[in-house]
């Protein structure tokens, strides 16, 4: 796949976490990744510089990509090596086994040992997880040795060798971490008794520990104990992150289909969530025309047939959003309310929802109707409609942005075929203009644009258009003239209310059709420069309210602010730095200068 074939894809892909899957033009899929931002992180695949031959290698094979939206960064490292151990495809790494994330076990025997491992083996013992950090379980492990002593040894604690009194307490009955049960000194009742109290903690009912260290805490600052305080704090920390249980792999859930649906109109939309012994192996989000007003449950009906035959389920729970008939007897149908199934079905429910806001704004710009060819008949259609001497293949559009009157910025967007080329995007500072005065900075940027267009000597587009009335196409042809540029392009004015299209030194404006495909594509090249220039008007506020934070500090400059921010981003981020890390990139006086003032 091609930059050209990504960007136009690219709208399709989530600014969100989960995985991202790459199919070749067989329909084999041959690579999974995780991101916590997947248009990001899919992104960099075609718009950076790639070294690694075979990274070059999966680019070129890349024919298709789905993906899968999660709640969080840690569920899309459980869900990608899931696929990549259901799948093993060729451009991962091959995962020789399942050591991968730490799973606390209670053993199936008599006086249960509570431990954790890496490893799940069908041994009749309860396996909770698991969990994507070693650390949270450790302070879990770590709190149920304090508060329910239980034994750690291996020995076969039977009826018949207690009574035979075969063994002797050892050192951990003495400290206080075991009760004795192989001398017979604690019975198997209250023993049992303890286990239970700890599957209702792993299970999530921390807050009776969370209150005990709390309590902790306070009687560790009373007594000016605050390091002590402070590490209580980090075990509370680790044990609300230790109940955050993951809906991607979940031991509780066992084998289950899960489905969720939204229609609307004549459409609707269901995904499809495949769970194998507790983990998603499978997802899948589908479109069903509606043919004669068909009800939801039919609908739904229909869809868990087809998927469940396409990706050979024999699961015998399906968890649905509503009750439904099901033809298989031995099927049981669920909608839940609570619990570990409930999150499942809200995560798909998720997907579906984003399908369909996908699905409408691509109706929207009816981007799923533009292909190659179709996109070239809209640009011609836009030649003949604007009556220009050839098809505007190169289009750039420019807006102006001061929100509330205030850090006014320029934008402009870049159109080559019909699609986003988001590599010739530009933002402009406004630089000579005093004040807010649209006329002015438009005539600033666009003169700006086009003699560095001139001096670079790159191509002209063969469209300008001004997001503006006949003030601004004026103003922007006034920099067109002072460059030579006139008759070399072709420069419009649309007006911001009624769409109306100006041409310099008509009296009439051109209307086009509203359903137009000509208005259409006008339309979606306004809208992009619209949300381009306000993200940075945005940002550059954001930007300014920390470089004054920064500027307030005596000796310290404009220049040196934003400096300081471009490399570390935040003025937080620099409060956190040592004198020798500023040093590196403002000097050593103003390092000391901001450090010292920063840390009065």
């Amino acid at each position: 796949m091609t930059a050209l074939e990504f960007s136009k894809i690219s709208f399709d892909i989530p600014s969100l976490p989960g995985i991202y899957k790459y199919f070749d033009s067989s329909d084999q899929l041959i690579y999974v990744g995780k991101a916590k931002h997947i248009k990001k992180r899919v992104s960099s695949y075609f718009t950076k510089t790639l070294n690694n031959q075979k990274t070059i290698e999966l680019v070129k094979r890349i024919h298709r990509i789905e993906f899968t939206i999660v709640d969080t960064e840690e569920d899309a490292f459980l869900l990608e090596n899931n696929l990549i151990k259901e799948y093993q495809p060729i451009y991962n790494i091959n995962l020789k086994d399942d050591k991968t994330y730490p799973y606390v076990v209670i053993k199936d025997e008599k006086f249960p040992r509570v431990f954790f491992s890496r490893k799940k083996i069908s041994d009749g013992s309860q396996y909770f997880g698991p969990y994507t950090s070693i650390e949270n379980v450790k302070e879990m492990l770590d709190f149920i040795k304090q508060t329910f002593p239980l034994r750690t040894c291996k020995l076969n604690l039977s009826e018949n060798n207690i009574n035979k009194k075969k063994f002797k307490v050892c050192l951990e009955y003495h400290l206080g971490n075991c009760k004795g049960p192989c001398e017979g000194l604690q019975s198997l009742e209250e023993y049992n008794n303890g286990i239970e109290q700890l599957k209702s903690l792993i299970k999530g009912n921390i807050q009776p520990v969370v209150q005990y260290f709390k309590n902790e805490i306070k009687k560790q600052v009373d007594n000016l104990a605050f390091e002590k305080a402070a590490i209580l704090q980090h075990k509370i920390n680790n044990l609300i992150q230790f109940q955050a249980k993951s809906a991607v792999v979940n031991t509780n859930t066992g084998t289950v289909d899960v489905f969720s649906i939204i229609e609307e109109e004549n459409t609707a939309f269901v995904n499809y969530l495949y769970i194998n012994n507790g983990s998603i192996i499978h997802t899948k989000t589908i479109t069903i025309e509606k043919k004669m007003g068909e009800p939801i449950e039919e609908i739904l009906q229909f869809s868990i047939a087809q998927l469940r035959q396409l990706y050979n389920s024999e699961a015998k729970e399906i968890i649905t959003p509503f009750l439904i008939e099901y033809p298989q007897t031995n099927v049981k149908i669920i909608v839940p309310k609570t619990g570990d199934k409930k999150k499942l079905l809200e995560l798909s429910q998720k997907n579906v929802n984003y399908f369909k806001q996908l699905n409408h704004a691509k109706r929207a710009l009816r981007l799923h109707e533009n292909r190659p060819d179709e996109l070239d008949l809209i640009l011609e259609n836009l030649k003949n409609d604007l009556r220009l001497l050839k098809k505007p293949l190169h289009i750039e559009c420019f807006d102006n942005s001061n929100i509330q009157g205030s850090s006014p910025v320029a934008a402009m967007v870049c159109f080559k075929n019909g699609i986003p080329s988001k590599k010739d995007y530009r933002h402009f500072n406004i630089k000579t203009v005093e004040g807010i005065n649209d006329f002015a900075s438009m005539k600033e940027v666009v003169y700006r644009r086009y003699k560095k267009v001139i001096e670079e000597n790159l191509s002209l587009p063969d469209l300008v258009i001004i997001d503006g009335g006949k003030g601004q196409l004026s103003a922007a042809m006034e920099s067109i003239q002072d460059l030579n540029l006139v008759g070399k392009t072709t420069v419009v004015g649309l007006a911001k209310n009624k769409e109306e299209l100006f041409f310099t030194g008509d009296t009439e404006s051109l209307q086009l059709p509203w359903d137009s495909k000509s208005l259409q594509l006008i339309r979606r090249i306004r809208d992009e420069v619209h949300r381009f220039g306000i993200t940075f008007h945005r940002n550059k506020r954001s930007i300014a309210a920390l470089v004054n934070e920064l500027e307030s500090i005596e000796g310290i400059g404009n220049a040196t602010a934003e400096k300081l921010l471009k490399e570390f981003k935040s003025v937080q981020k620099i409060k956190g730095l040592s004198i020798i890390q500023l040093e590196k990139v403002i000097g050593k006086s103003k390092a000391e200068i901001v450090y010292h003032s920063l840390h009065k």
